[in-house]
């Protein structure tokens, strides 16, 4: 007889006896995500004087475990506004498609907003963010978060910077400078020496700004253990979005770690 499987892979039942559909049956109550099993690190972004820039790197960690070195985390919406993703992949992936479909709703309401990337379409970043904002704490009052911590970054109706973030519960801010998950401790501090005011972030040039993203994005790679030196960088300006999506950091040096307690081979 015959024992390898079937064309399409499924056990022969002869052989195997039937599939048993009865572990899909659930009359139990609807259960929602307790807690993200495939999560991507930390999105950071900082305003300058002519736009905003935002990057996060292209891991995606399952567990402990650094499973998926390729994902990208930044999104652009109608060539205006680009929304950094950190936390759940499978939330992230629901609001992708669901931005999709909100951008076609868009061009096919008003082709003017997919044309003019200065603040003046209706879901301007400003606008977005607004409802992103309603969008997660309807999830939050559901019971049934979507896992992530989003940064938006584009301009307000005034075609002026704008940058803001909204978690799972639905609590939303402005900064001239934004991190998510360990890069709120590490890279923020660091944006704050340059962008401690929106005074501050209104006299970084274009150069200066993606350095400093650049050196933030180094040091989480140093100190974070689920981040990765593959990232995506996004530049925004009046004129659309700049993305670049498979960058390397530059300029690597261990060296400070001989300085670390328990580094190395320890002496008694």
């Amino acid at each position: 007889m015959d024992h390898r499987p079937q064309a399409w892979g499924r056990p022969r039942d002869d052989v195997y006896g039937a599939y048993d559909h009865s572990y899909l049956q659930n009359s139990g109550p609807r259960q929602a995500t307790q807690a993200p099993i495939v999560t991507g690190t930390s999105v950071i972004a900082i305003k300058y004087k002519d736009g905003v820039v935002m990057a996060a790197d292209n891991l995606a960690s399952y567990g402990s475990l650094a499973r998926f070195p390729d994902v990208k985390r930044l999104r652009v919406f109608l060539d205006s506004s680009v929304i950094g993703f950190s936390g759940d992949v499978s939330d992230m992936q629901f609001l992708d498609r669901h931005l999709t479909e909100l951008s076609i709703d868009e061009a096919y309401e008003d082709p003017s907003c997919t044309s003019v990337p200065n603040g003046k379409g209706h879901l301007n970043a400003a606008n977005l963010h607004k409802y992103l904002q309603k969008l997660l704490y309807k999830r939050r009052n559901d019971f049934d978060p979507l896992w992530n911590q989003l940064l938006i970054a584009g301009f307000d109706g005034d075609s002026k910077p704008y940058l803001a973030s909204v978690d799972l519960r639905g609590t939303s801010f402005t900064s001239p400078s934004l991190a998510t998950g360990f890069g709120s401790a590490l890279a923020q501090p660091i944006m704050r020496r340059y962008a401690a005011t929106e005074e501050d972030a209104a006299k970084l040039s274009r150069e200066e700004a993606v350095e400093i993203i650049k050196e933030c994005m180094k040091v989480l790679y140093y100190r974070d253990a689920r981040s990765l030196d593959r990232y995506s960088i996004a530049v925004v300006t009046k004129e659309g979005v700049e993305l670049k999506q498979d960058e390397q950091l530059e300029k690597q040096s261990w060296a400070f770690a001989e300085r670390i307690k328990g580094y190395g081979t320890q002496t008694v």
